[in-house]
């Protein structure tokens, strides 16, 4: 990389000028291209800022999509975000030039996406990829600031995991093969439904099943030591562990099967989550297991365990009084 022109800096891979307006320092993002943005600094430097970009959100959009989105999301997730930008954001501002969008469109905007019925959950994800859409913007020097408002994603009231009761897990654990040792493989290890269909008996190392495409791309190593006839089991497999592949159809078969009335596979998930907490497992090692990227998402579980926590306070209770009595 040559030196930096006199007026350019760099922070990660973008370019950015600045201009003192108002008594500050203000960043004009100049693109993450070096040849590009040496041209934008002239023209910023002449009298012609690259401000007044006659692109449309539509079109930025797809740049995002088929540059950012490709680069640094999987097929699956990027499969969701074009969708996104097909039923929400096009719609309603893909028109417009991006240049022109201002705060009050983007609030506007997620107004029109609560009046469509859409979850809280899906207006934070449809609003999340907006906001990714217009930091690119200006990190491709389309715009020199996101118009993008603080607070603007919804708050998600936060609800207790989704776990199976004790006698819905007893009906799942008595369901015949090979839908009995999914179940039991899905309670041990807390494996999402993709990673347990990819799991092979050959990724079993010592006691250690190990998971290489997961949806964080990190492997990681589950343990099966705390569950040892499963352990054997395992190890007396060849190939695939998993004989199903569509999660839909292996929940309706078991519910079917069971009589349970909402299971989904998730669930499994969820319940080993609270499983593992209840037999007093540390929240360190959960967020290994599941594979979580920041320990807070395994909090919840912590957090929304009442029953869990007031057997914790019964034990220090307990404790309290035999430490008075010894006193005494």
């Amino acid at each position: 990389m040559p030196k930096l022109p006199k007026g350019m800096y760099r922070k990660g891979n973008a370019f950015y000028t600045r201009k003192w307006e108002a008594g500050k320092d203000r960043w004009i993002a100049l693109g993450s291209d070096y040849e590009v943005a040496c041209r934008k600094l002239r023209e910023f430097k002449s009298g012609r800022t690259s401000s007044g970009s006659k692109a449309t959100v539509s079109q930025v959009a797809d740049g995002w999509l088929e540059t950012w989105v490709a680069t640094r999301r999987t097929p699956e997730n990027g499969r969701k975000a074009g969708q996104r930008l097909r039923d929400y954001l096009k719609p309603y501002l893909g028109m417009k030039p991006i240049s022109r969008v201002q705060a009050n469109d983007l609030r506007g905007y997620r107004l029109w996406l609560e009046k469509r019925g859409l979850s809280p959950q899906t207006v934070v994800h449809v609003l999340a990829d907006a906001c990714c859409v217009f930091n690119w913007a200006v990190d491709s020097g389309f715009i020199d600031k996101s118009p993008f408002p603080r607070r603007l994603k919804p708050k998600i009231q936060e609800k207790p995991p989704k776990r199976l009761s004790d006698d819905d897990v007893a009906k799942l654990l008595a369901l015949p093969e090979s839908y009995g040792f999914t179940i039991r493989l899905a309670l041990a290890t807390g494996m999402r439904w993709g990673e347990l269909t990819r799991a092979r008996a050959d990724h079993l190392q010592d006691t250690m099943l190990v998971v290489s495409e997961t949806k964080s791309r990190k492997v990681r190593r589950v343990p099966l030591a705390h569950e040892p006839e499963l352990l054997r089991e395992v190890r007396s497999r060849v190939g695939r562990l998993v004989p199903f592949a569509d999660a839909n159809a292996f929940a309706r078969r078991v519910r079917s099967m069971t009589g349970i009335a909402v299971f989904h596979v998730h669930m499994l998930r969820h319940t080993a989550a609270c499983h593992w907490l209840e037999r007093g497992g540390s929240l360190a090692a959960l967020q290994q297991v599941l594979g979580h990227a920041s320990i807070v998402t395994t909090q919840r579980y912590a957090r929304l365990m009442d029953t869990h926590v007031a057997a914790e306070a019964a034990r220090l209770a307990g404790r309290f009084v035999e430490d008075s009595v010894k006193v005494v």
